[in-house]
């Protein structure tokens, strides 16, 4: 066995996996086969799961049974919801009132009992959370703002019904469809930290509700989910400023500062997704008139590849351009890491259900560093 240290893993094979594949030197993403800009602009979020979760696209009667069941779901008990009031009265962060929520729905499985080796029942477990997380992050925002929350409409999408949920509106066409493929775009990445932590959960065969409350505490990190929602931040202090965007990146550099929404551990060139995001971007501006955001990204970006960013493998990643596109939707910025996790649950659940098809309980050593030959001395001597 070798006693190489590997600090974060980097590098080390852990798994193998059907689910999706990163290419980070040509900036290339797959789920299943198919290139996320397919998907992204010809599936639905509803289509993606299907795809991650079983194995293929459906037909369209089998995507219309899918979704209806799914849509079925959405509703969550009333303790819960109550549970959510209380956290957003007292001040709780949105990723830890999702945390404790999703933990407590557990408590309303109509499986409580279901052998987690039944992975069908897994599945049908990690459907129902799929599809109750956009109602309770719905219900906490407007638990925020004084607002009762508003009851799904199973005739809306997955995404439709999430910005019906959060607004009182239905939303138009492009905000639907921006949404839905924003939800896409984020399902699934490989072994990413969340992921990772779902599956080690998942090989202790504990429940998926644990995997996924799991998935959701290390999601919340500034080091994994956080990074959208600092990127916003920082288009805001650009705003309030008195200077231009390139202006404020120069300075910010100068005075040490690093730019978010650039670099990431996998890419070497520029996100696929956040080439995606960037065209959203565009139509939502152009549909609401509002061009500031689009006119400052492009800036930022356009600046740093002339300083030579992309030839040092920094390259604009998918959080660049969401934290943009959710603030165009009109979602707070304290919601995009939960936004986040309302989409990557997917690939959460289809990760532990094809880990656990061939389980292998996950112990990894450390090399230990501590003192050697350590004298005891009771504890009335000491």
């Amino acid at each position: 066995m070798s006693d190489e240290l590997k600090r974060g893993l980097e590098g080390v094979l852990v798994a193998e996996s059907d689910l999706s594949y990163v290419d980070g030197e040509v900036g290339k993403l797959v789920y299943r086969g198919h290139d996320i800009e397919d998907l992204a602009r010809g599936a639905s979020y509803e289509e993606v799961l299907y795809l991650l979760w079983y194995g293929s696209l459906p037909t369209r009667e089998e995507l219309d049974a899918f979704a209806a069941e799914l849509a079925a779901e959405r509703e969550v008990d009333d303790d819960v919801l109550e549970t959510v009031r209380t956290l957003a009265d007292a001040g709780e962060r949105p990723m830890a009132a999702l945390r404790t929520a999703v933990s407590m729905l557990s408590a309303y499985e109509p499986e409580p009992d279901a052998d987690p080796e039944d992975l069908d029942a897994t599945l049908r477990k990690g459907r129902r959370i799929t599809a109750k997380i956009p109602t309770v992050l719905a219900a906490f925002e407007r638990a925020r703002q004084g607002e009762d929350p508003i009851a799904p409409d199973p005739d809306l999408s997955h995404a439709a019904n999430f910005l019906y949920m959060l607004t009182g509106s239905e939303p138009d066409a492009v905000s639907a469809e921006t949404f839905d493929m924003a939800l896409t775009l984020h399902a699934d990445h490989g072994l990413n930290a969340s992921t990772f932590t779902a599956i080690v959960i998942g090989s202790t065969m504990a429940d998926i509700y644990s995997g996924v409350t799991g998935g959701i505490g290390a999601l919340s990190g500034s080091l994994h989910g956080g990074a959208n929602q600092d990127v916003m931040e920082v288009l805001y202090e650009i705003d309030a400023s008195d200077k231009d965007p390139v202006e404020w990146v120069k300075d910010a550099r100068e005075d040490g500062r690093r730019i978010p929404g650039f670099g990431h551990r996998v890419y070497a060139v520029k996100d696929p997704r956040a080439k995606i995001l960037e065209e959203k971007l565009r139509d939502l501006s152009e549909s609401s008139g509002d061009t500031k955001w689009l006119d400052y990204t492009t800036a930022i970006e356009g600046y740093l590849t002339d300083q030579g960013l992309l030839e040092k493998g920094i390259a604009p990643n998918v959080d660049f351009y969401s934290g943009s596109v959710y603030d165009s939707l009109g979602i707070p910025v304290d919601m995009y890491t939960p936004i986040f996790a309302m989409s990557r649950v997917g690939g959460w659940i289809a990760h532990v259900v094809e880990y656990q098809e061939d389980n292998r309980l996950i112990r990894p050593r450390a090399r230990y560093t501590g003192p050697e030959d350590a004298t005891f001395v009771p504890i009335d001597e000491r």
